[in-house]
């Protein structure tokens, strides 16, 4: 059986049950251990499946993100939990970058109070909201308008990144999953990136709805986070995954 048939029995397996062993894979096409990890390691290079422990899930795949107006109403709770997560042991007089996003500027509000630190972002949502509620230092990106996303993409915000010193990033994904953050946007990735190598610390803020999804960019892989900030409802199996990878991981409750 050559590869691209292997291939296409697989993903009929994963889709018909959405977990399938490793050992069960084998078995069934009667190749080794090895090829199969093979196969399986190509099949999610390409997006259409997720190597969990012991076996392969099939994924969602995201082609668009919804509009800022539409994420604002989404999960709500859980994003405020996680801004006030994410808002603890910022050291005093630091130079910090918010990343677009809704969950983010939840952060922003719970650091309105903050005389201290710069704020660095590229996100006007959060930068207006930081005009009129706050006396911190701000900068912003610059760069590529996106209007949807209401923030700045492209070279020019990367190179703004580029020319910083940050001491912390909280990062945003449209999704995610062990292998990493996935945009579906292009232009997100070279913003990700540059805020990412300009700092000493990097945190993922994104909610436990967006895991096991992917979208044609990887913009991060996981294993490049010092911390993952989601909330309370990561499955465990998740959480699991995420811990093998030696990357903190904080899951904030309504309470916290």
């Amino acid at each position: 059986m050559i590869p691209l048939e292997r291939h296409q029995q697989i993903l009929a397996l994963v889709h018909e049950r959405g977990v399938v062993s490793i050992s069960e894979l084998t078995e069934k096409l009667a190749v080794s251990h090895m090829t199969i990890r093979r196969d399986l390691q190509k099949l999610e290079e390409q997006g259409n499946v997720l190597l969990v422990s012991g076996g392969v899930q099939s994924t969602e795949r995201i082609s668009s993100e919804p509009s800022h107006l539409d994420k604002s109403s989404m999960f709500s709770l859980e994003k405020q939990a996680m801004g006030k997560a994410a808002a603890r042991n910022i050291p005093i007089n630091s130079c910090i970058y918010l990343d677009a996003g809704t969950t983010t500027l939840m952060l922003a509000k719970e650091l309105a109070w903050r005389e201290d630190l710069l704020i660095v972002t590229n996100d006007f949502a959060i930068a207006n909201y930081l005009i009129d509620n706050s006396r911190c230092r701000m900068l912003h990106t610059g760069g590529t308008l996106s209007r949807s996303n209401r923030s700045c993409v492209g070279e020019t915000a990367a190179k703004t990144l580029q020319g910083l010193s940050i001491d912390i990033a909280f990062l945003s994904a449209s999704c995610w999953s062990v292998r990493g953050s996935f945009t579906p946007d292009e232009e997100k990735i070279s913003v990700k990136k540059a805020a990412s190598y300009s700092s000493r610390k990097r945190v993922l803020l994104a909610d436990s709805s967006k895991y096991n999804k992917v979208a044609t960019f990887l913009a991060l892989p996981l294993t490049r986070f010092d911390s993952i900030i989601t909330d309370s409802h990561l499955p465990p199996s998740a959480q699991q995954e995420v811990i093998q990878l030696e990357v903190e991981l904080v899951l904030a409750t309504d309470n916290s």
